[in-house]
Order: C-alpha cells, then structure tokens, then sequence
C-alpha cells in the first residue's frame, strides 16, 4: 500500500471510530450517566475501558497511529461500539486490511423480507443455510419435501442429513452422485473458515457417521459442484428432479439461500410425415 493510500486509510480509520462513538449514550452500553457533556457520544476512556485497553493506546489508535491491533481486540472494540456485521467488517478492513475471522456456524434468523421471499414461492422448494450447511430457514415446500420441522437443530444440517439420514437416504435415487458433488462444494466452503472449531466438530462427527463421507473426504473424486440435492422421491414415491440457484442473503455472515426450480423433462418431437 502507498503512503498516500495508507494515510486515507488510517483517516478514514479515524473517521469511522469517531462516528460511532458519537452515537452511543453510556446508557447505551450499561454505564451510568454523569454531569452534563460537552459533545454527544461515548468519551474515549469509556470506549477504552469497554474494549479492554489503555486509554493512551486507544486515543493512539483512533488517531489512526501505525500501531498492531489483534483480532480479539478489534472484536472487542466492535462489540464495545455496538457494530453490526458489516460494520465489523469495515472496521477490520479499515484496521487489517482484511475481513475478521468466519464464524463456519451461527443460528440466526434471517430478514422478515428474506421469508417473505422464500413464501412467496410457493411451488419452489428453498432454504437459507450458514457456512457449515446448517438450515436455518425454509418454506413450507422446502419442509414438506425434506422435513426439516420435524429434526432436532443439529440434525438439520444438509450434509449431516445426506451422509447419516437413512430415512433421506432412501428417497434419494442418485445419492451417490449427489452426496459426493455436495461434500466437494463443502470443501470449497471449508476454505473459507478452515480451522473454525464447528466447521471441524461437523467433520469428525461425520467420518464416525458415515463410512461413504469418512472414505470420500480422505480420498475426494474428481467430481463437480452442487448445493442443492438433485433428485429425490416425494413422500409418495414420484421422482422429482431439480436444478438450484444460490443467492446471497448476507455476504458478512456467509449465508445462502438455496432455491428448488424443477428440471423438466426434454419435450419429444413428433416427426413428420
């Protein structure tokens, strides 16, 4: 980075922190309120305090000096600011040049609007998964087809339903080319988060589970990428198979909605006479 780029940056560094702490009231993040202030906002002994540092350093580093921060102090410093996920984001791009550490599992619910959206469907099977596959939302074809209503949270996770489902596995008449392209887009995810403990908790738990999933990751094929489960029996043994599309719910905290389109079957011409 040049020096006139890494000045704006440690600019820009400042701007933001003083920006955010001008929003804040004591009250705000837990502190009581004394006496009157001069200017709106947090001081900067009480963004320090919360972020667990020296009131000398953190003046430094909102001044945007060259100094080392950690990870776990700008997490620290985020959450002392009340950020949200992109603001996080900034904030170690601003600092790091590079964006914190991916968290592969998170439980969250997703944007009214985003199952506004999955509803609205209707006929299309689709689904909101985190960075580990963990199925956090759905529609109610989605769950008429795959039943996540009726599995426990940890069990509603589409690798885990693939690899250690029998019930699933039964109704899945390509299984093993499904299950193979789904493990190698899982490894490209993993790249994402490749020591995130869940991520890796998800692993091992599947190697015990599953001899196809222990064997495959040990030795993966030469196969292509796929997100969504390609062919499946409904509930009445009818073979439905799908074509998917990824859209990004929220790039900052890795998550995707996958949605259902049903592939149809090559229209037959009739030759003429």
């Amino acid at each position: 980075m040049t020096q006139h780029n890494l000045s704006r940056a440690r600019s820009e560094l400042s701007d933001f922190l003083l920006q955010h702490r001008a929003k804040l009231t004591p009250a705000d993040v837990g502190l009581p309120t004394t006496g009157r202030r001069r200017t709106p906002g947090l001081r900067r002994e009480e963004v320090a305090a919360l972020a667990g540092v020296g009131l000398t350093w953190y003046t430094w580093f909102e001044q945007g000096r060259d100094i080392n921060v950690s990870e776990s102090f700008l997490l620290s410093l985020a959450k002392a600011l009340k950020l949200d996920d992109a603001e996080c984001c900034h904030l170690f791009m601003l600092a790091h040049r590079r964006p914190p550490p991916t968290e592969g599992c998170q439980w969250l619910e997703v944007p009214p609007l985003i199952q506004t959206m999955m509803d609205d469907l209707e006929i299309r099977p689709a689904y909101v998964m985190n960075l580990r596959w963990d199925v956090i939302a759905w529609n109610q074809i989605a769950d008429e087809l795959f039943g996540f209503s009726h599995l426990d949270q940890h069990e509603r996770n589409i690798l885990r339903m693939v690899f250690a489902n029998p019930a699933l596995r039964k109704r899945l008449p390509a299984w093993q080319e499904d299950a193979q392209q789904i493990l190698a887009l899982f490894r490209c995810d993993l790249a994402t988060a490749p020591q995130d403990p869940a991520m890796l908790t998800l692993i091992e738990d599947l190697k015990v589970l599953s001899a196809d999933f222990r064997r495959w990751w040990k030795k993966p094929e030469p196969v292509s990428y796929r997100r969504g489960i390609a062919s499946i029996l409904d509930f009445e043994d009818k073979r439905l198979d799908f074509i998917h599309e990824t859209l990004i719910v929220d790039e900052h905290r890795h998550l995707k909605m996958i949605a259902y389109f049903a592939q149809k079957a090559p229209q037959m011409t009739t030759p003429e006479i």
